[in-house]
Protein backbone atom coordinates (compact mmCIF):
# COMPACT_ATOMS: atom_id res chain seq x y z
CA UNK A 1 0.00 0.00 0.00
CA UNK A 2 1.61 3.57 -1.07
CA UNK A 3 0.38 6.48 1.33
CA UNK A 4 0.61 9.71 -1.15
CA UNK A 5 0.95 13.34 0.69
CA UNK A 6 -0.82 16.45 -0.54
CA UNK A 7 0.22 19.51 1.08
CA UNK A 8 -1.91 23.09 0.56
CA UNK A 9 -1.32 26.94 2.29
CA UNK A 10 -3.22 29.73 1.66
CA UNK A 11 -2.81 32.99 3.95
CA UNK A 12 -6.53 35.30 3.93
CA UNK A 13 -7.10 38.50 5.39
CA UNK A 14 -9.41 37.53 8.77
CA UNK A 15 -8.23 36.32 11.90
CA UNK A 16 -8.16 33.00 12.88
CA UNK A 17 -11.58 32.82 14.84
CA UNK A 18 -13.33 33.70 11.53
CA UNK A 19 -11.33 31.56 9.69
CA UNK A 20 -11.70 28.70 12.58
CA UNK A 21 -15.38 29.50 12.81
CA UNK A 22 -15.97 29.15 8.71
CA UNK A 23 -13.80 25.87 8.23
CA UNK A 24 -14.80 24.28 11.31
CA UNK A 25 -18.56 24.67 9.97
CA UNK A 26 -19.85 21.09 8.00
CA UNK A 27 -22.39 23.43 6.66
CA UNK A 28 -20.07 25.27 5.07
CA UNK A 29 -18.10 22.33 2.83
CA UNK A 30 -20.23 22.19 0.03
CA UNK A 31 -19.55 26.04 -0.08
CA UNK A 32 -15.72 24.78 -0.71
CA UNK A 33 -16.25 21.66 -3.17
CA UNK A 34 -16.52 22.55 -6.65
CA UNK A 35 -20.38 22.18 -7.92
CA UNK A 36 -19.23 19.57 -11.14
CA UNK A 37 -18.52 17.19 -7.90
CA UNK A 38 -22.25 17.31 -6.98
CA UNK A 39 -21.58 17.48 -3.26
CA UNK A 40 -24.78 16.24 -1.15
CA UNK A 41 -24.29 16.42 2.67
CA UNK A 42 -26.55 13.71 4.02
CA UNK A 43 -28.24 13.45 7.76
CA UNK A 44 -27.90 16.65 10.14
CA UNK A 45 -24.99 17.65 11.49
CA UNK A 46 -24.62 20.29 14.46
CA UNK A 47 -23.27 23.85 13.26
CA UNK A 48 -20.78 23.00 16.00
CA UNK A 49 -17.62 20.91 15.55
CA UNK A 50 -16.25 18.24 17.69
CA UNK A 51 -13.83 15.17 18.19
CA UNK A 52 -16.33 11.93 17.22
CA UNK A 53 -18.45 14.21 14.86
CA UNK A 54 -19.61 11.65 11.65
CA UNK A 55 -20.41 13.28 8.69
CA UNK A 56 -21.42 11.92 5.86
CA UNK A 57 -22.38 12.81 2.47
CA UNK A 58 -22.08 12.04 -1.53
CA UNK A 59 -19.64 12.87 -4.11
CA UNK A 60 -19.48 12.76 -8.07
CA UNK A 61 -15.90 12.88 -8.22
CA UNK A 62 -15.43 10.92 -11.02
CA UNK A 63 -17.92 9.85 -14.25
CA UNK A 64 -20.48 11.62 -12.30
CA UNK A 65 -21.18 8.56 -10.22
CA UNK A 66 -22.16 8.73 -6.74
CA UNK A 67 -20.36 7.94 -4.01
CA UNK A 68 -21.05 7.81 -0.29
CA UNK A 69 -18.30 9.01 1.90
CA UNK A 70 -18.27 8.94 5.82
CA UNK A 71 -15.56 11.09 7.60
CA UNK A 72 -14.84 11.34 11.31
CA UNK A 73 -13.63 14.60 13.15
CA UNK A 74 -10.79 12.31 15.00
CA UNK A 75 -9.11 15.51 16.93
CA UNK A 76 -10.27 19.04 17.78
CA UNK A 77 -7.94 21.91 19.24
CA UNK A 78 -9.95 24.93 18.72
CA UNK A 79 -9.05 27.59 17.01
CA UNK A 80 -5.95 25.84 15.71
CA UNK A 81 -6.39 22.87 14.18
CA UNK A 82 -8.71 19.66 13.83
CA UNK A 83 -8.38 16.16 11.42
CA UNK A 84 -10.86 14.64 9.62
CA UNK A 85 -10.44 10.92 8.56
CA UNK A 86 -12.59 8.59 6.40
CA UNK A 87 -14.38 6.03 7.68
CA UNK A 88 -16.31 4.91 4.41
CA UNK A 89 -15.40 5.83 1.03
CA UNK A 90 -13.67 5.71 -1.92
CA UNK A 91 -10.13 6.30 -0.25
CA UNK A 92 -8.09 3.02 1.57
CA UNK A 93 -7.03 5.93 3.57
CA UNK A 94 -7.29 9.44 4.38
CA UNK A 95 -6.43 11.59 6.92
CA UNK A 96 -6.78 15.21 6.57
CA UNK A 97 -5.23 17.55 8.69
CA UNK A 98 -6.12 21.54 9.15
CA UNK A 99 -3.97 23.57 10.67
CA UNK A 100 -4.98 27.31 11.44
CA UNK A 101 -2.00 29.99 12.68
CA UNK A 102 -2.14 33.82 13.27
CA UNK A 103 0.07 35.91 11.27
CA UNK A 104 0.51 39.47 10.31
CA UNK A 105 -2.65 40.63 8.80
CA UNK A 106 -4.29 37.09 8.96
CA UNK A 107 -4.08 33.79 9.02
CA UNK A 108 -2.55 30.61 7.39
CA UNK A 109 -4.77 27.80 6.71
CA UNK A 110 -2.34 24.51 6.48
CA UNK A 111 -3.75 21.15 4.95
CA UNK A 112 -1.77 18.18 4.91
CA UNK A 113 -3.57 15.16 3.73
CA UNK A 114 -2.52 11.54 3.54
CA UNK A 115 -4.22 9.17 1.72
CA UNK A 116 -3.70 5.66 -0.43
CA UNK A 117 -6.25 4.11 -2.84
CA UNK A 118 -7.16 0.63 -2.83
CA UNK A 119 -6.19 -2.09 -5.53
CA UNK A 120 -2.59 -1.79 -5.33
CA UNK A 121 -0.48 -0.97 -8.06
CA UNK A 122 -4.18 -0.22 -9.69
CA UNK A 123 -4.78 2.75 -7.43
CA UNK A 124 -0.90 3.99 -7.37
CA UNK A 125 -1.79 4.23 -11.11
CA UNK A 126 -4.82 5.71 -10.72
CA UNK A 127 -3.40 8.20 -8.20
CA UNK A 128 -0.87 9.48 -11.18
CA UNK A 129 -3.15 9.47 -13.92
CA UNK A 130 -5.79 11.36 -12.40
CA UNK A 131 -6.30 11.41 -8.72
CA UNK A 132 -3.43 13.64 -7.61
CA UNK A 133 -4.50 16.03 -9.97
CA UNK A 134 -7.77 16.24 -8.68
CA UNK A 135 -6.83 16.56 -5.23
CA UNK A 136 -5.11 19.84 -6.63
CA UNK A 137 -7.84 20.87 -8.15
CA UNK A 138 -10.22 20.79 -5.30
CA UNK A 139 -7.63 22.62 -2.83
CA UNK A 140 -7.23 25.32 -5.92
CA UNK A 141 -10.85 26.00 -6.34
CA UNK A 142 -11.07 26.00 -2.60
CA UNK A 143 -8.26 28.77 -2.06
CA UNK A 144 -10.56 30.54 -4.76
CA UNK A 145 -13.40 30.85 -3.10
CA UNK A 146 -11.80 31.34 0.28
CA UNK A 147 -10.63 34.54 -1.72
CA UNK A 148 -13.74 35.12 -2.90
CA UNK A 149 -15.81 35.16 0.20
CA UNK A 150 -12.93 36.75 2.56
CA UNK A 151 -10.85 38.63 0.69
CA UNK A 152 -7.36 38.19 -0.89
CA UNK A 153 -4.22 38.58 1.78
CA UNK A 154 -1.94 41.06 1.32
CA UNK A 155 0.73 42.29 3.39
CA UNK A 156 3.24 45.55 2.46
CA UNK A 157 7.23 44.47 3.06
CA UNK A 158 6.15 40.16 2.97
Amino acid sequence: MSVHFFKASQKLPISQAEAWEFISSPANLKELTPVSMGMKITGDHPRKMFAGQIITYTLKPVANIPMHWMTEISHVSEPHFFVDEQRSGPYKLWNHKHFLKDIPGGVQIDDTVHYSLPLGLIGDLANLLFVKKKLEDIFEYRKKRMEEIFGIYTLINE
